[in-house]
């Protein structure tokens, strides 16, 4: 058997079989990092029948008399200014050729280590590209952090990176997995994170950015990926830059009445800290790699999408992550994010696995390094209590029990302010678990209605989500739910 046949191109072969494609024609912008995409293009040989343009806008004053001010030069926002001028520019100038040709623009924004090597290294790319000659353009956007610790070590993964997309966009374009997996192909892992990728277009109106989400933390490319309540991916320093943050983890299979209350109480208590700013506040739902899977079996993306569809049509801006423990979280976010708060709400029976000390047997420091990360910036856990058999009916910190050893810490970080009581719940919705909702649902039995919001219930019902037994009712047009606002 020819194992050649088998073998993963190399970035220079990829950029020659895009060049010698004789309808493939287009432009290269690059900013911060060089020009090693459209350098390995030219170096590949027969770039002439490829590349159009090839520039680099540096100076600040010439990329705005470019692309218009865009406020911040490492951002999608400049991005999205590069593509739409080259691509417009490209297809005005070379119109006579547009009956035989694809056009394209590939633009990147990219910000490596500098000098000093006190920053870190990411930045944005994209195409805009035809599938075929006049056809309405596809754009390909995403985010990379760079994590090699040299600046030409950075620029040469970003070569390889742009290489890969420009090739993947013409030759997997009708393959989610293969399109996915070769974005890193020749790049060694570690070197590279892409925590943001959208695609739309004519040729894309089956892919769904919040799968692609998903797959993205599956795939290890990064370890969280976040969406809007309208299903476009967001990248998470910017979506996050110097907000407070408010953080619910859950499996919401379905969304309860009790997850609701959480919510909304938290959120309220939250926002009433003196530090808190409740107009520059994001509140995210998480859910974990594990929470997606049932009972140890592969993550069935149906019901993710399930899942999604129903935390969407309530306004909530979700957060995947592969993060078991709530100290990872809680470093991923405070390196996104160093300048505000950032809340967890949790119910006081999950309390009890933070201070469990075997899951902190592979930290040097033990429960005291994972707390280091977990509290040593401005966070704040708001616990959420449980029924119990005392007197006021309700199980929270004041009734916690822990080991002698470790109430010290506790009481610490209780007399610190960092863990409180969240107050003012429904204690009539201490009664309503997730598991048992989902087993009424998938038995068809009635009551679960009154234990989920109305428009979940609906909804469910509507599209016979969580096995519900029913059949799916045809529509014509998707109705647009009234969002949950957690700032009424």
């Amino acid at each position: 058997m020819d194992n050649e046949k088998f073998r993963t191109p190399t970035a220079r072969e990829k950029a020659l079989q895009i060049n010698l494609e004789p309808d493939i024609y287009g432009s290269f912008s690059e900013i911060g990092a060089g020009q090693e995409v459209a350098s390995t293009f030219f170096q590949a040989g027969a770039s002439s029948g490829t590349i159009a343009l090839s520039h680099s806008a540096y100076d600040m004053k010439i990329s705005d008399s470019v692309y218009g001010d865009s406020g911040r030069y490492v951002s999608a926002k400049r991005l999205e200014a590069m593509l739409r001028h080259d691509y417009d520019n490209l297809v005005e100038k070379l119109e006579d050729r547009k009956d035989e040709t694809r056009f394209f623009a590939f633009a990147n924004t990219i910000e490596t280590l500098n000098y000093f090597k006190t920053n870190q290294g990411h930045g944005w790319m994209g195409m805009r590209f035809q599938s075929k000659p006049n056809a309405e353009p596809n754009l390909c956007v995403l985010h990379c952090r760079l994590l090699d610790n040299d600046t030409l070590l950075q620029q040469k993964a970003v070569g390889r990176l742009g290489v890969n997309l420009a090739y993947a966009c013409y030759r997997h374009h009708d393959d989610k997995e293969k399109f996915l997996d070769s974005l890193m192909d020749g790049i060694a892992k570690g070197r590279i994170e892409i925590d943001m990728f959208n695609m739309e277009g004519p040729d894309y109106g089956s892919w769904d950015n919040r799968l692609i989400s998903l797959k993205l933390v599956k795939k290890g490319f990064t370890p969280a990926a976040m969406f809007g309540s309208d299903g476009n991916n967001l990248q998470a320093s910017e979506a996050l830059y110097k907000k407070n943050i408010l953080v619910l983890r859950g499996r919401f299979r379905p969304p309860t009445l009790v997850n609701v209350d959480m919510l909304l109480t938290g959120y309220r208590q939250f926002t009433k800290e003196n530090d808190v700013d409740k107009s520059n506040t994001m509140v995210l739902s998480e859910l974990t790699l594990n929470n997606l899977t049932n009972k140890g079996e592969k993550i069935d993306e149906k019901d993710f999408l399930d899942r999604v569809d129903i935390l969407c049509s309530l306004g909530q801006t979700v957060i995947i992550t592969n993060f078991q423990r709530y100290y990872k979280l809680i470093t991923y976010l405070s390196n996104v994010n160093r300048e505000r708060k950032i809340g967890v709400i949790l119910g006081i029976n999950n309390l009890a696995a933070i201070f469990n000390r075997k899951f902190y047997t592979h930290l040097k420091g033990g429960i005291l390094e994972s707390f280091g990360m977990l509290f040593g910036r401005n966070v704040k856990l708001l616990i959420y209590p449980a029924t119990s058999g005392n007197q006021d009916g309700l199980h929270t910190i004041e009734t916690f029990e822990l080991e002698e050893k470790l109430m010290g810490l506790f009481m610490y970080l209780k007399d610190n302010n960092q863990l409180e009581n969240i107050e003012n719940i429904n204690k009539s919705l201490l009664t309503i678990f997730s598991d048992d909702v989902l087993e009424m649902i998938q038995k068809g039995e009635s009551g679960w209605e009154e234990m989920v919001p109305t428009r979940v219930a609906k909804y469910i019902k509507k599209h016979c989500l969580f096995e519900y037994p029913c059949k799916p009712k045809e529509e014509k047009k998707k109705p647009k739910d009234k969002k949950l606002s957690v700032s009424n």
